[in-house]
């Protein structure tokens, strides 16, 4: 067996995806070229000027928070500790343990001489730390007991020692003093008015801070007097629907720019916070980072990433992923170069090279559960949880047929044969949630009905095509795997075993099969007899969701819940290397025709592109 040395890393080579969800979280670096922003469990630096990625690696679930110091040395990213990293070296350089469960947010100090973090709901702390030693100075409770969980934290701008916390209920502003090593809260006067706090923005001579609030409003108070000014939009029906959950201030200062839960930005002026101009996109806007004083970035829930104008307002999309589960993921037969991925939202194709979407595909109101490419190319054959099968043009989008009642609930499995005829005419085999198998032959006037094969009695999660088109694998969550003659329509072979399997392939010769599932194995064999060859535990805890292997036959890879990607020698059985950066469970792995990368999807819609190692 390998020993951990043997074990490889798996490179990145590229991610596709924004973690949207996190405040805050789409950074701009003060060198003005690099963007920083988290996927997962990974923090991604991206090059505005040449389109390339570097990844930072350790935390081991999704980050939470990320700041960026004003000098731009340091990048921290929170999750249940705080991980520091060096920005020239991209290099991990401390793990800052103290909070409990989740780290809330981060601030640098304008010197970068600190660092504040706030805890979670569970922690309820506030910590400075001293970035020269990397190490806790003092801490203190965010809140006081009758006041609720604190959201958010911002530093001043001309001051090491104070800074400011918000949630529900709680306003304050604090004061370090690092030598008797003690931090001291001071609580705001907002009188009648009650405020949950998501956001904080300090204007640049540290006289205000601006809140954006649940309600739809921002609030003006004063950091002198600790009292609240005012608030704005001034007329109540301007409020800002489903709250304000990002603030900046605008370089010239005399405006603040709100990002808003209904994907409204607006700019409120000073001093009066009236909407001077507003546009809206699509999701909600959980961060805003300028760019230079003509044009900011804004980032959503949907994992958009818009530029905006200051004058004309205008935003455009500059990148975008899936924001939901990512259900199934497919190459054409023999391009490397694009790959289309389905999800609970829609479905897309990607230029794999430069990372771009080329092409999206909605339903309104359904779900794409499965996708393949007919053989050729020219058709992209997609199972919905409606129960029918419909194919699009892969250029144009454009819906080519539709198959009504392919099965009686969800279409959750597809594969495709090459053309059996100089028509042109081919075989889509279908699985459903009904347990059925289906075969229909496809011409260009009509989509029929060959044969129904109900021999499983649960979901069908997984079908392979031998490449004579003459027999078929169907794996099921009822614990088998039925080979089919696809002449006959009747089973040649079954496979048992105690799980729920999840996927299955062909051994490139088509002599052995490899299956995986909820038993945590990947399991061998003989695609003759059905004959148990041997067994691998590929996962300690969880299920293995996806599975694919190499042309050549010498690798195969498997993904699943335990968000660990890994590559294995077929022949030793042996663990050959590991990829991690996924932050929830792997849904499908699938390796390029080319054998060059592999493409793994999850369950939070971020895609990874992994260098394919050589055997």
């Amino acid at each position: 067996m390998a020993t951990e040395h043997d074990v490889h890393q798996l490179n990145i080579k590229s991610i596709i995806g924004f973690g949207g969800n996190v405040p805050g979280g789409l950074l701009k670096h003060p060198d003005g070229i690099h963007q920083i922003y988290s996927l997962g469990s990974t923090v991604v630096v991206s090059d505005s000027k040449k389109p390339s990625q570097e990844f930072l690696q350790g935390h081991t679930n999704v980050v939470t928070c990320i700041a960026i110091s004003k000098c731009g040395k340091y990048i921290a990213s929170g999750q249940a500790d705080i991980i520091l990293w060096d920005f020239e070296k991209r290099t991990l350089l401390k793990r800052l343990s103290l909070h409990k469960v989740k780290v809330q947010a981060l601030a640098f100090s304008p010197s970068g001489k600190y660092l504040a973090s706030l805890g979670g709901e569970d922690d309820n702390a506030v910590i400075v730390w001293d970035m020269q030693q990397y190490a806790a100075i003092c801490g203190s409770p965010a809140s006081t007991d009758s006041s609720g969980v604190t959201l958010s934290l911002a530093y001043l701008n001309k001051s090491d020692t104070q800074f400011v916390t918000g949630g529900v209920g709680t306003l304050r502003v604090w004061e370090l003093n690092a030598e008797k090593r003690k931090v001291r809260a001071t609580n705001c006067q907002t009188g009648q008015i009650k405020r949950i706090v998501k956001c904080i923005a300090v204007d640049e001579n540290d006289e205000y801070m601006y809140c954006g609030t649940t309600t739809g409003d921002l609030q003006q108070v004063s950091l002198k007097s600790k009292l609240f000014k005012k608030a704005g939009p001034p007329k109540e029906k301007d409020l800002f629907s489903l709250g304000i959950l990002s603030t900046a201030l605008s370089p010239k200062g005399d405006s603040v720019i709100a990002g808003c839960g209904d994907g409204t930005i607006a700019v409120l002026g000073l001093p009066n916070l009236n909407i001077l101009k507003s546009t809206k996109v699509s999701g909600s806007v959980t961060s805003i980072s300028f760019d230079s004083p003509t044009k900011f970035h804004a980032g959503t829930a949907q994992s958009n990433i818009y530029s905006v104008s200051v004058e004309d307002f205008k935003p455009t999309l500059i990148t975008t992923c899936h924001y939901s589960r990512i259900n199934d993921v497919c190459f054409p037969t023999e391009s490397s170069d694009i790959f289309a991925t389905a999800s609970d939202s829609d479905i897309r194709l990607w230029n794999a090279n430069t990372k771009e979407e080329l092409l999206r595909i909605s339903v309104p109101n359904l779900e794409c559960q499965c996708i393949t490419f007919k053989k050729d190319g020219s058709s992209l054959i997609t199972g919905w949880n409606d129960g029918k099968i419909r194919a699009f043009g892969p250029q144009s989008g454009r819906l080519q047929y539709v198959i009504n009642d392919a099965h009686k609930r969800v279409v959750t499995a597809l594969a495709v044969t090459d053309a059996y005829n100089n028509r042109g005419d081919f075989r889509i085999v279908s699985g459903g949630e009904d347990g059925q198998v289906r075969v229909w032959k496809i011409s260009k006037q009509t989509q029929q009905l060959d044969h129904a094969m109900k021999e499983h009695k649960g979901t069908v999660t997984c079908i392979k095509i031998r490449k004579n088109g003459y027999e078929c694998v169907s794996a099921s969550s009822d614990g088998s795997c039925i080979i089919w003659d696809l002449t006959r329509y009747v089973r040649n072979q079954v496979l048992f075993a105690p799980s729920f399997f999840h996927a299955c392939c062909y051994y490139p010769d088509e002599s052995q099969l490899l299956t995986s599932g909820t038993d945590r194995k990947v399991a061998y064999w003989e695609a003759f007899d059905g004959s148990l060859i041997r067994e691998i535990q590929a996962s300690q805890s969880d299920t293995i969701n996806g599975l694919d292997i190499t042309e050549n036959g010498k690798l195969f890879v498997v993904g699943g819940s335990d968000k660990i990607v890994k590559v294995y020698r077929y022949e030793e059985g042996e663990l050959h290397s590991v990829g991690m950066g996924h932050s929830t469970d792997i849904t499908k792995v699938r390796i390029s025709p080319n054998g060059n990368f592999v493409v793994s999807v999850s369950s939070e819609g971020a895609i990874f592109q992994w260098q394919m190692p050589k055997a």
